[in-house]
């Protein structure tokens, strides 16, 4: 059977029909035995003693269950939960008869009978189940379901399992959110879309978080995509779980799946774009503001081509478990271009138009276009550009040159560098030899061989109370920068001509 009737219509169709059986003659119960089984699915054995045994099986509706702590009883132990200081039920449910009794001894507390008799028998899950409202609002908890919306149920739920060998076209799709750590107030998000065939990347920038900007990247993404959407994937987040979008998606015959909540592994493919693709370009500064998303436009119009034509990655081809080791065997790593070019679902005019693409990209103008943008990004996120920047002109012969010595230099990316930090050149406390300075500048030069502990001994016995031990070390350093400076001046003259200065310190 492809659906099952409910147990009460099972019921009335034995009472319709068990008075026909039992009065056909033997080829007319013959068949209408097979049309009950067939409609019910029972048994055959079972569905003749149903038939033979009984005109009517139909089960009287269960009477609704009476409420046995009714409201007297959970205002009395609202009252005892508020003497015993709002102890917990586990706590509560022994000292309910200690508690009664000395009530009730003082005069607090007036119980019937029956009344007592329900509180000293309720269990521990009953008093906290009886006491979960007031406890609540205590807490200042709102006590009403939370908002999940009621859109989610009619949307299905695809996990990580789900995907098999789709055609490209399916994708998942996630939002990144460029907010610094702060949550508060408006900034600039991502909407990354991947597809789980080939793994080809597309990304947008929203300037704010909204169902309709959504729909609105999706309608211009399928134009420019190079194969059609046909499964839009995406977490229980809002900005896609509405009607707007799934309106959208039922318009144009797209897919529309989601994710089981606290589940990112069923979203695998996109999660790892959105670190390999978006994080390493953006970084995690705060970027708001429509100047800002502009930028993050231009950037991904260069990265886009740059990913998806020049950047292989590794699709998984077989996991095995053995006990608890996991083995993962994986393809070849291949482009996105290449996947699509090599298959069977994308038709040869679209290859053909790959193939042109590919041929007209220069990866180093890229290249330099994402560092450019990069370089405006990370002004955004320290509050110093106002403005988009012009396409300028790339002088390719001098990023090529800086590719071979740019390892020397750490972190390429303007967006992941961090502040350069200042130079201290100032003293966190005060010099403790400032005043004896000229002294041993005198002993010095008559003993220029005296070592920085005889030295300070020698303070020492002048003044005992002075310096203490701590200090020998500051006065060795200043010692080492003196000798330092006094043998620049032997070696050099410090004549500007040489081109060699130094930097004496006194």
């Amino acid at each position: 059977m492809a659906k099952k009737i409910s147990v009460d219509t099972r019921q009335e169709l034995v009472g319709a029909i068990a008075e026909r059986y039992r009065g056909a003659a033997r080829r007319d119960k013959a068949r209408i035995l097979d049309e009950f089984v067939a409609v019910t699915g029972y048994h055959r054995k079972h569905a003749i003693r149903l038939l033979r045994l009984s005109a009517t099986l139909a089960r009287p509706k269960r009477a609704a269950r009476l409420r046995l702590y009714d409201a007297a009883v959970r205002e009395a132990l609202i009252v005892l939960w508020e003497a015993s200081d709002r102890v917990c039920g586990k706590r509560l449910k022994p000292l309910l008869p200690v508690l009664v009794a000395a009530l009730e001894r003082h005069g607090h507390l007036c119980l019937d009978e029956d009344v007592r008799r329900k509180l000293i028998a309720a269990s521990a899950a009953t008093i906290d189940r009886l006491l979960a409202e007031p406890r609540a609002a205590a807490a200042g908890r709102r006590t009403r379901p939370s908002g999940r919306p009621a859109i989610r149920g009619s949307i299905p739920v695809r996990t990580f399992a789900d995907w098999k060998e789709p055609l490209p076209g399916f994708m998942e799709a996630d939002l990144v959110s460029h907010c610094g750590g702060i949550a508060a107030g408006s900034f600039v998000h991502t909407l990354t879309l991947t597809d789980i065939a080939t793994g080809w990347t597309e990304c947008v920038a929203l300037v704010v978080r909204e169902s309709s900007l959504v729909v609105e990247a999706l309608a211009r993404l399928r134009a420019t995509m190079p194969f059609p959407l046909l499964g839009f994937d995406t977490d229980n987040g809002g900005e896609f779980i509405n009607e707007v979008v799934l309106d959208y998606c039922t318009k144009t015959k797209i897919e529309f799946t989601r994710s089981r909540p606290h589940h990112k592994n069923d979203q695998a493919w996109v999660e790892q774009k959105n670190g390999s693709v978006v994080r390493r370009l953006v970084g995690y500064r705060r970027l708001e503001g429509i100047a800002a998303a502009q930028a993050l436009a231009r950037l991904y119009a260069a990265s886009r081509l740059f990913v998806n034509f020049f950047q292989p990655s590794f699709k998984l081809a077989e996991k095995k478990r053995v006990g608890a080791r996991v083995s993962k065997r994986y393809h070849a790593p291949e482009t996105p271009s290449a996947r699509l070019l090599q298959s069977d679902a994308v038709p040869e005019s679209m290859k053909e138009r790959l193939r042109a693409i590919a041929i007209t990209l220069d990866p180093l103008r890229l290249l330099d276009e994402i560092r450019a943008v990069q370089h405006q990004l990370a002004g955004f996120g320290a509050g110093d550009a106002l403005h988009v920047a012009p396409t300028r002109d790339v002088d390719l012969d001098r990023f090529l040159r800086s590719l071979s010595t740019a390892w020397q230099e750490g972190e390429v990316r303007p967006t992941h560098r961090s502040a350069p930090r200042a130079r201290r050149d100032w003293r966190t406390r005060k010099d403790p030899f400032e005043a004896v300075w000229p002294r041993l500048l005198v002993w010095l030069e008559t003993e220029p061989d005296r070592t920085g502990k005889e030295l300070f001994e020698r303070l020492r016995q002048e003044s005992p109370a002075m310096y203490p031990d701590g200090q020998l070390r500051t006065l060795q350093r200043r010692l080492k920068e003196w000798r330092s400076a006094a043998a620049c001046r032997l070696v050099f003259t410090g004549n500007p001509e040489n081109g060699v200065g130094c930097a004496a310190t006194a």
